[in-house]
């Protein structure tokens, strides 16, 4: 099926406007209890519960509007069922908490498996984005796989070692800078195997 285009900045409030929300949420009601069935409910774990149908609504959302969603959106909108699930049944925010860690592993070993057989997976989504020559797609996606690992250690050690504000910061602000970061210092690896757009088209 073919994407269909979408308008830059709606398509950017559905992607980045759940995890606003969340933190939006959880800086209101962080030190609330909530009361349900007769048992005490901390405000992240209210605000978890209430951001998992946020998430699936803008991604189905986003669905609808391109026709088309990545396999990293739809692995990310499961393991936030999952896991956010997991936090509001046992009650217990740290289930949510290791969420981007499953996730950033998920994806460095899909990437590192791709590698093993001698290709890219993600010259697969990101091809016509960013187009490279092979030798680059490779040594990008070598360097993506050890970046998605030090994210996955990072998550680990920050929500096991420090307060729920700090870890909600990280998640928030820290870890889309950190993805901006990477692109930004790969530069010379997109001048060095970058395809000019007319032969990449021919």
């Amino acid at each position: 099926m073919t994407e269909k285009q979408a308008n830059p900045t709606f398509r950017a409030a559905l992607e980045y406007g759940p995890i606003i929300l969340f933190f939006a949420a959880y800086t209101l009601l962080k030190d609330r209890t909530f009361t349900v069935g007769g048992t005490d409910y901390s405000g992240f774990v209210a605000v978890t519960a209430m951001f998992i149908p946020v998430l699936a609504l803008a991604t189905l959302a986003l669905w609808k509007i391109t026709g088309h969603l990545s396999k990293m959106q739809i692995m990310t909108l499961v393991l936030v069922i999952g896991f956010g699930g997991l936090s509001i049944w046992f009650n217990d925010e740290r289930f949510f908490k290791m969420k981007p860690t499953m996730i950033y592993l998920l994806f460095a070993g899909l990437l590192g498996f791709g590698l093993m057989r001698g290709t890219s997976y993600l010259e697969a989504v990101m091809d016509r984005a960013l187009p490279l020559e092979r030798e680059g797609w490779m040594v990008l996606t070598k360097r993506l796989a050890l970046f998605f690992l030090v994210l996955a250690v990072a998550n680990e050690v920050i929500w096991r070692t420090m307060s729920t504000d700090a870890w909600v910061n990280f998640k928030t602000f820290g870890l889309p800078l950190a993805m901006f970061a990477f692109f930004m210092s790969q530069a010379g690896l997109f001048k060095k195997y970058g395809i000019e757009e007319d032969a990449h088209e021919s």
